[in-house]
């Protein structure tokens, strides 16, 4: 069978039902609704995690192997763009740790960042920036990649030894664009590095849908955006068919996440967003 004959793996990543709001939703409830829904895994997001205790871990993977759901991807934040050593590895040795956490709760990715050239400001400043790509006064951009590259490739040994992939995404910084995300991937070239697509954070490309296509195929797992009653940020009007066409003929099988961003109660917004993005896959078939 094809990936098309086989059906839409899809899941929601936990941030779907916090929005990084003063009081975190539980995960185990999110775990609960996404099984309630039907899906076919969950997503965590790290930040999200009550605890790093072992005891819990444990009961998030129990709790969600009891109710038929797949734990897919541990969604971690790092920032490999010092020119500190340092301060470099403060970022690798949290993305180990987050390696170690994934394989305790049986999850066989994480979800890895860039990071960019930072400056003062929210993340209204950053989409202002256009994702905070330009280089720092007195360095390059040659800069950033040899940091960025350098730091993956010492968390890879260690990756593999676990058995926990890790996957890059379009997530503003150094991948902001298609092609610098894609020389990342393909100048580390390991089997245990490849991408996740956020299919709403090519914002700055001319042609999103290229972008999406040029990162094709090293996806193995794909973030759809949704926006009910309006983005937090932005909204776009993603044409969800083309780009499960545009994932499918690179050849991807893997899960897709849904990432709803949009400001209706995630009650509501979640179920529409499934309908909506099985719809889209009947329409790309």
């Amino acid at each position: 069978m094809t990936a098309r004959q086989n059906g839409l793996r899809l899941g929601a990543s936990t941030y779907s039902y916090w929005h990084f709001t003063p009081e975190k939703t539980p995960i185990r409830s999110v775990l609960d609704a996404a099984a309630e829904l039907g899906l076919s895994g969950v997503e965590i997001l790290h930040r999200q995690m009550e605890s790093e205790d072992n005891a819990y871990l444990q009961k998030l993977k129990r709790h969600a192997f009891t109710v038929g759901l797949d734990l897919y991807n541990l969604s971690i934040h790092q920032d490999f763009v010092h020119d500190d050593p340092a301060a470099r590895q403060q970022q690798i040795d949290h993305t180990l740790h987050c390696i170690d956490l994934a394989h305790e709760m049986g999850i066989p990715s994480i979800r890895v960042n860039s990071g960019g050239f930072r400056k003062q400001g929210s993340f209204d400043d950053l989409i202002k920036a256009k994702g905070w790509v330009e280089p720092w006064e007195g360095f390059t951009m040659d800069d950033g990649f040899g940091w960025v590259i350098d730091a993956i490739e010492r968390c890879l040994p260690h990756a593999e030894s676990r058995g926990v992939l890790m996957l890059l995404e379009n997530h503003w910084g150094l991948t902001t664009f298609a092609d610098d995300m894609a020389r990342i991937i393909e100048e580390i070239n390991s089997p245990w590095l490849q991408a996740i697509l956020d299919m709403g954070n090519f914002l700055f490309e001319d042609d999103m849908y290229e972008a999406m296509a040029r990162v094709a195929p090293h996806v193995c797992l794909a973030h759809a955006k949704t926006y009910p009653g309006g983005g937090s940020w932005y909204t776009l009007d993603l044409d969800y068919a083309r780009i499960f066409r545009i994932l499918l003929d690179a050849g991807w099988r893997g899960y897709c996440s849904i990432e709803m961003e949009g400001a209706e109660d995630a009650s509501t917004a979640v179920p529409k967003s499934i309908e909506m993005l099985q719809q889209a896959w009947q329409e790309a078939d």
